[in-house]
């Protein structure tokens, strides 16, 4: 019998429940997977919460790997045996099998295992829109990376090291600094005792950087702000500590002409030739020992709630998955 962990009502980490469910066969354009690892990402805590309204009760999680194990009609690009992994909707990773649609599946190689790829395909992929499409970042340049020593910022930082790219990352602990340093992160900023922005200008001879990677929203915000260069680009993708607050255009102008984006994994793999090219770059870097990722926290889906509060209260590092 299949299990997957539901949600009934938003709220804490309590809210999940771990239950047996029943997994028909695929229809057209689906496939039945079973699932041999999935990932905890802080986005699932979004909707768990409701920040991200979903239509209740539903399964929760938006990544995972496995082995394709049947195919609907007109399904091409896989079949059975296939080990694929992939993210994005509808929710309903943290479950042993489930049916979903075919168009999400990517090929793992066979160099990547199935932790490896529950652990990275969306923090991968959000590693490679946010350097490889949200701005033209060149050699020479330096970036300031927000919770450097979590998943997005290990692979962010190697990534950046790979394009010459500098990183100035924020971590909240020494051990957290050691990891960000041990993966490209060149300079460390402890937000708990620094000023970030007064440190960037002193690191950057009072210019600012170009671009600020923001996953942790309100309580950086104004921060990131100040750090900007001259017509800097502020990349909010993530809201760890609540959503940013209302954007002042006048403040953006009379700051240095700034920019805001509040970026979507999905809008930057919705086009399959587009994703398709992003994770066969990612895929290529991982096989080949470039990036490497680091897996710090290992659950079972049973103890999904008590992963949730590890992950809220900041006591993981890197990345966190499954395993079933």
């Amino acid at each position: 019998m299949a299990h997957a962990v539901r949600f009934y009502e938003t709220g804490g980490p309590d809210v999940l429940t771990w239950e047996r469910v029943t997994v028909g066969d695929p229809g057209p354009g689906e496939v039945r997977i079973r699932h041999v690892a999935v990932g905890l990402n802080f986005a699932d805590t979004y909707f768990r919460t409701g920040l991200y309204p979903v239509r209740l009760p539903d399964g929760i999680g938006v990544e995972a790997s496995g082995v394709v194990e049947a195919v609907g009609e007109g399904v091409t690009h896989v079949t059975e045996g296939d080990r694929v992994t992939y993210t994005g909707s509808p929710l309903g990773a943290y479950s042993t099998e489930r049916v979903m649609p075919a168009s999400h599946l990517i090929k793992l190689p066979d160099g990547i295992g199935f932790e490896t790829a529950a652990a990275m395909t969306m923090r991968g992929l959000t590693s490679a829109y946010l350097l490889r499409r949200i701005h033209p970042l060149k050699a020479g340049d330096t970036v300031l990376l927000h919770a450097a020593a979590g998943g997005v910022g290990l692979i962010v930082s190697q990534w950046a090291r790979l394009l010459g790219v500098t990183v100035i990352g924020t971590v909240s602990s020494e051990e957290k600094a050691e990891l960000a340093r041990a993966h490209g992160c060149e300079h460390i900023i402890h937000y708990r005792r620094e000023n970030v922005a007064d440190r960037v200008r002193e690191l950057t001879d009072g210019a600012g950087v170009p671009v600020v990677f923001d996953s942790v929203g309100k309580d950086t915000f104004n921060g990131s702000l100040a750090s900007l260069s001259r017509r800097g680009l502020l990349v909010c993708f993530g809201t760890a500590s609540g959503p940013v607050p209302p954007i002042d255009a006048m403040q953006l102008a009379v700051n240095g002409s700034l920019f805001v984006t509040r970026p979507a994994l999905a809008d930057y793999i919705a086009e399959p030739a587009e994703r398709d090219a992003l994770a066969g770059e990612l895929l290529d870097h991982v096989a080949s020992g470039r990036i490497k990722i680091e897996i710090n926290q290992r659950y079972s889906l049973e103890d999904a709630a008590q992963a949730h509060r590890d992950l809220e209260a900041g006591r993981t590092t890197g990345s966190s998955v499954f395993v079933l």
